[in-house]
């Protein structure tokens, strides 16, 4: 039995409901004053078409030793360099303790490697063996290190010092200034760096560590100048550089505190790549017999001592020679990882 007036048991009121709340679009929820993309659901989050919704992603800023550190974890040949780099300075600065005997020593001639020559106190173990003077050659490439090292970093030192002078100085300045500096730029560019070193060695007359540094250092000086440079030609109009000449700052403190240290990163990207080549510089010297004095343990003379028994006793040139491929890998892997922790993305700067 049904009730009067109510149908099948719903009530007028029930029906009103209904109709209140039935949507075109088939969702729930009132109609009143219904809209463009009002009702809940219709369109997905906030109410937008599914199309038009759109995600954006701002990476973070991250620090220098944050970015060295991350970019070194996910390249592999970049970490292995980095290694390799660390092992050549520790050889390096404690090479009394790393080396086997004194740099002084003498054994048996020519021994080959993994060998033992007869001694007063017994028998002398030669991991690379001896050369023609019966030196050991594992103790001479580890203090052949120290001065390839010494060699290499105050050569880089002069270079960045003088080749960034030049070029923040052109960049700066620009017109004539520029002109004339960047045409020496060119000059000596034109001039490949061993030949300008031999030149410059000629010069100044007589051997020594002194005279192979500023000859290095001095061929090395385009590579920075021309990287500083133009690193000074997109910055000097910034608003900081501006400020700076409004608050009454000297030139010569413009360049070197305030817009030096914002393009400072790929000096040092640079500094990183040419440590392996002012090597490869003195070692090519050293064997040309225009670098250190024949008495000083380098890389480069120990090749050029052993080339006249390269079919006798070829580990004597082979040995420091994988010594001076290693490290020059070691540093070009680490400088390229270095450069591409340097490269700020877009979405950082935004």
């Amino acid at each position: 039995m049904t009730d009067a007036g109510g149908g099948d048991g719903a009530s007028p009121a029930d029906g009103a409901a209904d109709a209140a709340t039935a949507r075109p679009d088939g969702g729930t929820g009132s109609t009143d004053g219904a809209g463009f993309g009002i009702y809940e659901g219709e369109f997905g989050a906030g109410e937008v078409p599914p199309e038009y919704e759109t995600e954006s992603y701002v990476e973070e800023h991250r620090g220098i030793a944050d970015r060295v550190i991350r970019t070194l974890l996910d390249d592999r040949l970049a970490l292995a360099g980095g290694l390799v780099v660390v092992a050549f300075v520790v050889i390096a600065v404690f090479a009394p303790y790393v080396a086997p005997y004194g740099p002084e020593e003498t054994f048996a001639f020519m021994k080959p490697p993994l060998t033992s020559s007869a001694t007063g106190s017994g028998e002398a173990f030669h991991l690379l063996g001896t050369d023609s003077f019966g030196h050991d050659i594992l103790t001479r490439v580890v203090y052949g290190a120290r001065v390839s090292l010494l060699v290499a970093l105050a050569t880089v030192a002069v270079a960045f010092s003088i080749g960034t002078t030049i070029g923040i100085v052109a960049g700066f300045y620009g017109g004539w200034v520029d002109s004339v500096l960047m045409r020496y730029v060119d000059f000596q560019w034109a001039f490949p760096e061993i030949i300008l070193g031999v030149g410059i060695i000629a010069v100044m007359g007589g051997l020594g560590v002194v005279n192979v540094v500023i000859a290095i250092g001095i061929a090395f000086i385009d590579d920075f100048a021309r990287i500083i440079r133009g690193e000074v030609l997109s910055i000097r109009e910034e608003e900081y550089v501006t400020a700076a000449r409004a608050v009454g700052m000297g030139d010569a403190r413009i360049m070197f505190k305030e817009m030096l240290p914002n393009a400072v990163a790929p000096l040092i990207v640079q500094a990183t790549l040419m440590i392996p080549l002012a090597i490869l510089a003195e070692a090519s010297l050293s064997f040309l017999g225009l670098g250190v004095k024949p008495t000083t343990p380098t890389w480069g003379l120990l090749i050029s001592g052993g080339r006249q028994f390269i079919s006798q006793a070829p580990w004597i040139s082979v040995m420091p020679g994988l010594a001076i491929m290693l490290v020059v890998l070691g540093f070009n892997t680490f400088g390229d990882g270095l450069r591409d922790a340097f490269d700020i993305s877009q979405s950082e700067v935004e």
